[in-house]
């Protein structure tokens, strides 16, 4: 019998502990670089929140730039070295930033500071994209069937959520009493023991090995270049119906959740009423929600299959959205937001075992490297799409539609939710119910394969992929799973 303390398994177990810990330590950095910059590099400036938004920018560059041809190469190496490698870089380059972090804040221009916060950050991010598809290609092969692996989704999420919500206040009291660089430092540490625990997974050699389309290992002198491997990349997805299908769902529950994320703050200080002091609790609601969902959502995908679980997610988020939108008091909104987290929870942990099977072996970096950087890229244009609507289009905008009245924030969320909404229906035709196997997946052979046809004349068709929970999980109205470096 397995230990009480086993999660799935044990290496599973171990994996998990190593990213639940450097969860946390990532918050405790992301929250300390954003107070390190308002507070004491940019104090009093005009500039001061540009300096911050610079922070966010060098992530986001980072996952747009180096995420596509980062899969390329996870693809080629053998990932357990790849994850302890991007460990060691990232361990290196916070503990380098806090030894630098001692000096005196005048001791450099704030120019230099804030070149070097934003290289570090642009550096933690470019190596998050290589451990990123790394560590869900090791759990596709550490946890099989859709139901377990919909949980070790959903324990995935959970333990993000538990950071977003532990990570900021702990972080806060660090900066203040103990200073910039002993967050840093944990920070560092949170690396060495993600590093030990991954050194304690035990996984087949051929599992970490870059593998062709037989299963067998890619010899180097066989492997084309970089750019004809990544086309060869973006064809095999193109190909696939079925992954094409649920990178839309993946990029309207982004645009729905952008919108929210970037008005939501307007939204409940005007059409709740709520105290900006209050606005705490907006998060908590949206981390209580997120852990709710991604506890729930393994059994959910056991009962009714992954594939009907999606797009009846989309259906009940998309409606929840739209019912918050039309809340006037604080108590009821809070409510609809955590109500609104859970199905949409739900369905990013859903759509991890359908990613898994949809794709090959050989291009499990690659089809992660397509979902993350059109999801990143969808966040930012419904952050700004909606700020501007809000603040330009729709800035005066006031109308009564049977008895009910619509300005321009509670109009747009509506808006967003309906878009939410609709992308249900159309999952609803994309994602058929399918004869299944133990757990609710697809029987037979993995969906989208027929559709992915052949690769053009000397490269393999591929077996299966698992493209991560983690960038499903682009539709959640949270911030990003690990903080400053993912």
């Amino acid at each position: 019998m397995a230990p009480r303390l086993t999660l799935i398994s044990p290496d599973f177990t171990r994996l998990w502990f190593g990213q639940a810990v450097s969860s946390i330590g990532d918050m405790v950095f992301s929250t300390t670089l954003m107070l390190w910059v308002a507070t004491v590099l940019a104090k009093d400036e005009s500039w001061a929140p540009a300096a911050v938004s610079g922070v966010l920018v060098a992530g986001g560059t980072a996952v747009l730039v180096v995420g596509p041809i980062a899969g390329v190469f996870v693809d080629r190496w053998d990932k357990i070295r790849t994850m302890l490698g991007t460990e060691v870089l990232r361990g290196g380059l916070v503990a380098l930033l806090a030894a630098v972090s001692f000096l005196p804040a005048d001791a450099l221009p704030a120019g230099v500071w804030l070149a070097l916060v934003y290289g570090t950050v642009l550096l933690l991010h470019a190596a998050a994209r290589f451990f990123a598809p790394a560590r869900f290609t090791i759990i596709a092969d550490l946890v099989t069937g859709d139901a377990d692996r919909a949980r070790a989704a959903g324990i995935t999420q959970a333990t993000s959520q538990t950071a977003l919500i532990v990570g900021p206040p702990l972080a806060a009291p660090l900066f203040f009493t103990l200073g910039v660089q002993w967050a840093m430092l944990f920070n560092a540490l949170s690396y060495l023991v993600s590093y030990i625990a991954i050194r304690s997974v035990r996984v087949a050699p051929s599992a970490t090995a870059p593998v062709d389309g037989s299963g067998t290992e890619k010899a180097a002198g066989r492997r084309s270049g970089v750019l004809r491997e990544l086309v060869a990349g973006l064809r095999f997805f193109g190909r696939s119906k079925f992954l094409v299908a649920l990178l839309v769902f993946a990029v309207i529950g982004q645009f729905g959740a952008g919108a929210l994320n970037t008005l939501n703050i307007f939204f409940t200080t005007e059409n709740l009423g709520m105290s900006a002091r209050l606005y705490g609790y907006v998060g908590m609601a949206i981390g209580v929600g997120g852990i709710a969902g991604a506890l729930c959502a393994g059994r959910v995908v056991q009962w009714i299959g992954a594939r009907r679980t999606t797009w009846a997610s989309l259906l009940v988020s998309g409606a929840l959205m739209i019912a918050y939108s039309r809340q006037t008091g604080f108590v009821g909104g809070i409510i609809l937001l955590v109500l609104f987290t859970i199905p949409l929870t739900v369905l990013n942990t859903a759509m991890a075992p359908l990613l898994l099977s949809a794709a090959s072996a050989e291009y499990r970096g690659r089809v992660v490297a397509v979902f993350q950087p059109m999801t990143q890229l969808a966040a930012m244009v419904a952050a700004a799409l909606s700020g501007w609507l809000a603040g330009t289009v729709l800035r005066d905008f006031d109308a009564s539609v049977a008895g009910l009245r619509f300005g321009p924030i509670d109009t747009i969320i509506a808006v967003a939710g309906l878009c939410i909404l609709l992308s249900g229906l159309y999952a609803r035709g994309a994602l058929p119910d399918a004869e299944t196997t133990e757990d609710g997946g697809p029987s037979g052979g993995p969906p989208g394969e027929e559709e992915a046809g052949e690769e053009e004349a000397g490269e393999p068709a591929g077996p299966a992929d698992e493209t991560t929970a983690q960038a499903a999980a682009a539709g959640t109205p949270a911030p990003p799973r690990r903080g400053s470096t993912e």
